[in-house]
Parts: C-alpha cells; sequence; structure tokens
C-alpha cells in the first residue's frame, strides 16, 4: 500500500526533498546547496536550470535514504522559496535570464514609484510595493532582455515562482499551475477574487498569457514524470514556505502564530477569511483549500535573520560554522552597547526601508568577534519585536510563539526572544514544519490524513521557553542602533541628491 508522502522543499540557498510517514516521521532526506550569485551590489540571482537538476538529485536521494520503493511514493507536496522569479520560453523550456532572487532590490526604484503612485496595488493586492515581489522583478527582466517583450506578447514566454517552475519541469502533463500562497506574493493576484488583476498586470505591461493557472493550494498539479525522477505520483499541494509551516505548525485558528527563522525571518498569524490591512505588515494569502474560502494570514517579512550569521562566516570568516554561535554570545555578560542593523537590502517589515543600509554601533577597542556574533544573533530577535510590536498597537497580540527553523536550535537566541516579546516560545517537536506542513496538506488530500483536527491532535510541542529577564534597556539600543541607521540613510541619500544637484548647476553655468 502506498503510504508515503514526499516533500519538495526548495529554499534560497539549498535544494531539500523528505520523504514522511503519515505521520510526520522523517523517514528519509535528501539536501544540497546550490550557487549564489550576485552580481552587483544588492543583486541576486540564481539558475533555475540548477535548482531544478539538484532538485531531482534530491528527491532520488531522499527515496534512497528513506529505504522505500519510488513505487510507496503516495502523493507529492511542494513548498518554495517565494516571490523568485522564472522567465522561460514555452517553446523550449530554458530560462530567457537568470532567476531574479526574492532578496534582490534592483527594482527598488519602479517598487518605489508603484508605491508613491497610488494605493491600488496596497489595496487589492495586501502588499506593499517593494522589489521583494515578483511582478516589478517580471518588468525588468522584459525591459532588459532583447526581443523578450515581442516574445511574451505573442504568448511565447511563461512566468512562474518557483513553485510553478517546478511543477512545469517535473509533471509529465508539463502544466503551468501555480496555487493562491504563491501568487499572492506576486504583486499582480486580487487577493479578494484569487484572480489575476488586469489593472495591475496593465500598469507594469505584463501580458495575461505569461501567468499561470491559479488552482486550490491542495488541487491536482499534475503527475511526476517516472523518466525524470524515477516514480509517478500525484503532485496535490503547494504551499508557499512561510505558509507551509503555519500549516505544519498548525495554526488553524484565527489569532496562531508562527515564526521561521531561516535566511530571512517570517512571523505570521491566521486571520481567518476576512482580509484586513494593517500598516507596515504584509495581509497575504495563507491557503485555499478546494471548495473553501480563502485563509488569510498579517505577516511581517525580514529580509536578513540566519543570512546575517552567514555573513560572519562567509562574508568576515570570524566563524567557522553557525554551531558557535551559541557559546560565543553567551561569553559575554550583556552586548556592552553594541548593536548590529542587518539592513544588507534594506529593511522589510514593518519599516518598508530601501535605503537604509547595514550598521554597526557601540564598538569600542575591547569589542572581539564575540559581541558581533552576540549583535547579529540579537538582531534577529529584536527584528520580529519590532513586528509584534507594530501588532499590538493594532489589537493583535501574541500570547504564545511557535517557532521553527535553524536558529531555533540556537538556545541563547531563542531565550533572548521570549525576553523580548515577554511571552512562551514554542519549539515544535515536528523540525521540519514547513516541509511537514505541505506534505501535511497532501496527506490530507489523499485520504492518509483525515482532517485538521487530526493534525492538531498529534502536533507536540519540544520545548517551551519561558521569558526570564526583562529586556527593556537592550530594545530601547536597538531602537536607538535604528534610527541611527536610518539617519545615515538619509544623509547619504541628501548627499547623492546635492551632489546631482550640483553638477547639474555647474553643467548649467558652464
Amino acid at each position: 500500500m502506498k503510504s508515503f508522502i514526499l516533500s519538495i522543499d526548495q529554499g534560497t540557498t539549498s535544494c531539500r526533498a523528505i520523504v514522511f510517514d503519515k505521520a510526520g516521521r522523517t523517514k528519509g532526506l535528501g539536501q544540497k546547496e546550490f550557487t549564489q550569485s550576485f552580481p552587483q551590489p544588492g543583486w541576486v540571482e540564481h539558475d533555475a536550470s540548477e535548482i531544478l537538476s539538484v532538485q531531482i538529485e534530491c528527491i532520488k536521494e531522499a527515496i534512497k535514504n528513506a529505504g522505500i520503493s519510488a513505487e510507496d511514493i503516495a502523493c507529492v507536496g511542494i513548498t518554495n522559496q517565494r516571490e523568485t522569479t522564472v522567465v522561460w520560453n514555452r517553446k523550449t523550456g530554458k530560462p530567457i535570464y537568470p532567476a531574479i532572487v526574492w532578496q534582490c532590490r534592483r527594482t527598488q526604484e519602479l517598487s518605489e514609484k508603484l508605491r508613491h503612485e497610488s494605493d491600488h496595488f496596497r489595496e487589492k493586492t495586501g502588499l506593499v510595493p517593494d522589489a521583494y515581489f515578483s511582478g516589478p522583478k517580471i518588468r525588468w527582466i522584459l525591459d532588459n532582455v532583447k526581443g523578450a517583450q515581442e516574445l511574451a506578447n505573442k504568448g511565447e514566454l511563461a512566468f512562474g515562482t518557483i513553485d510553478t517552475w517546478l511543477i512545469w519541469n517535473l509533471t509529465k502533463e508539463k502544466n503551468h499551475f501555480t496555487e493562491p500562497s504563491n501568487a499572492s506574493r506576486t504583486m499582480l493576484l486580487n487577493i479578494h477574487t484569487l484572480k489575476w488583476d488586469d489593472e495591475l498586470l496593465d500598469r507594469l505591461k505584463i501580458p495575461k498569457t505569461m501567468l499561470p493557472e491559479v488552482i486550490p493550494s491542495n488541487g491536482k498539479f499534475g503527475n511526476t514524470d517516472e523518466a525524470l525522477v524515477g516514480f509517478s505520483a500525484p503532485i496535490l499541494a503547494n504551499l508557499g514556505d512561510q505558509q507551509a509551516a503555519l500549516f505544519g505548525q498548525c495554526c488553524f485558528e484565527q489569532g496562531m502564530g508562527k515564526c521561521t527563522y531561516g535566511t530571512g525571518s517570517f512571523l505570521l498569524t491566521n486571520i481567518g477569511t476576512e482580509s484586513k490591512l494593517i500598516p507596515g505588515l504584509l495581509t497575504t494569502v495563507a491557503w485555499q483549500l478546494e471548495g473553501q474560502p480563502a485563509t488569510y494570514a498579517l505577516e511581517g517579512a525580514i529580509f536578513i535573520a540566519g543570512a546575517a550569521i552567514q555573513w560572519l562566516r562567509d562574508g568576515l570568516a570570524i566563524i567557522e560554522s553557525s554551531d558557535e554561535t551559541e557559546a560565543l554570545a553567551e561569553s559575554l555578560p550583556s552586548n556592552e552597547g553594541v548593536y548590529f542593523v542587518p539592513a544588507f537590502v534594506g529593511l522589510g517589515s514593518p519599516h518598508w526601508n530601501s535605503h537604509v543600509r547595514g550598521t554597526i554601533v557601540g564598538l569600542t577597542r575591547g569589542s572581539t568577534r564575540a559581541h558581533l556574533v552576540r549583535a547579529a544573533l540579537e538582531s534577529i530577535a529584536f527584528q520580529i519585536a519590532d513586528v509584534a510590536s507594530d501588532m499590538s498597537l493594532h489589537g493583535i497580540n501574541i500570547s504564545e510563539l511557535r517557532v521553527d527553523g535553524g536558529a531555533t536550535r540556537n538556545n541563547f537566541m531563542v531565550q533572548f526572544q521570549a525576553d523580548l516579546l515577554k511571552v512562551p516560545v514554542v519549539r515544535s517537536a515536528q523540525v521540519e514544519s514547513t516541509a511537514w506542513g505541505v506534505g501535511a496538506l497532501a496527506a490530507l488530500t489523499c485520504g492518509l490524513v483525515k482532517d485538521l483536527a487530526e493534525l492538531s491532535e498529534d502536533w507536540q510541542q519540544d520545548s517551551k521557553i519561558m521569558p526570564s529577564k526583562d529586556r527593556s534597556s537592550e530594545y530601547e539600543g536597538w531602537q536607538s542602533a535604528l534610527r541611527g541607521a536610518f539617519a545615515a540613510a538619509s544623509s547619504h541619500h541628501l548627499q547623492l541628491t546635492d551632489a546631482t544637484d550640483r553638477l547639474e548647476h555647474e553643467y548649467l553655468i558652464t
């Protein structure tokens, strides 16, 4: 009897595939990193073809490590890095440009123009127009790849976020599908109607023929191509990674929330079937199941979380592994006034400031790598506290935060987070909340799991970290560091403007 679920978990820095049994136990894992490309400051790209080939390797490795036959796979779920944009030729199946990653800031100018132009994008999509999202990235590709607009107008180009790219390539039918949680991250979907919005498409001059069909999150996305991955099974679930983690943490009731700590950090709270807009936060589709209205979530999107630790390792080379960071942070009695604002690509929620850049303040001759490590870990928690504070101002109070992601293994960071929020932080016993979230939805769809109540009953906590110390003074220091970073960004922006004006003035005099 087919009783196993394969979850495809395509992330920002690595591809993963996990075989689960119906109880959510991991039976086999395949994981491999892929190339990160930074062609210009603020630009981030991936090779979509490399992602596909690496993902296929991970699928085969997971099944092999599970010690099962590929024929035992009952269903497949896909979860993915969101907003990352791929445009490919329908005839050749080849991308016409590298995938533009969600972190990439090249479309900042266009996004700011849209933000100031009207409120239509915000009202219809629930998003703050930003370089983060897919719509402006599509526009950039059409503007900068020779002949792209003409091909798009002829209906010969296809767009997809990574889920759509994988579905197109992994299904025997070559289906061009997505679902609402991913589509709601494009700045092109009306989250109230769950349809692509003609007005927004027209503003960005994107032909609707490029876009995938939007079907429910537990729809029938097609069957895997046996010749490609070694087995044929239906893909029965698809969710963006943060929404998948919300589902995996069993936050099915209005008011329940989770935070995932990965490359970025994302705090999502289930707000039920009625969408609402709150300044500084995003409104997004959590999921939409067959025959049911959409469930919405409020989201605080932090661009740089674990990536700050990666920078200490790869950029500064002051640590060899993230495993070192807990002991280094705890070697100090306090941060001793050192704060790190990791605005490498600007700041997301609740500030949405694209001009601010990373700053480190409070350094003295006695500062060591331990201070930088502790400041980086604290910055992860501080940014989530900013989002929680913004939610609280609008009557959404977190009484308990369910957490997942690699950084939650760091006991110092998790305790610091609980202290800042003044609420319990609960680590799930299921360490693979994102992959299991979409796997659980696939299992629900194919009948391996009975209903949401069964999933909730099976959810277990690993540990509950209670607040133990008042961190008000540290949070005030963080706010001061933020103000300094904003002031520096504003000053730099004014200097650039003044320099441009001065050059124009000198030219006129000449």
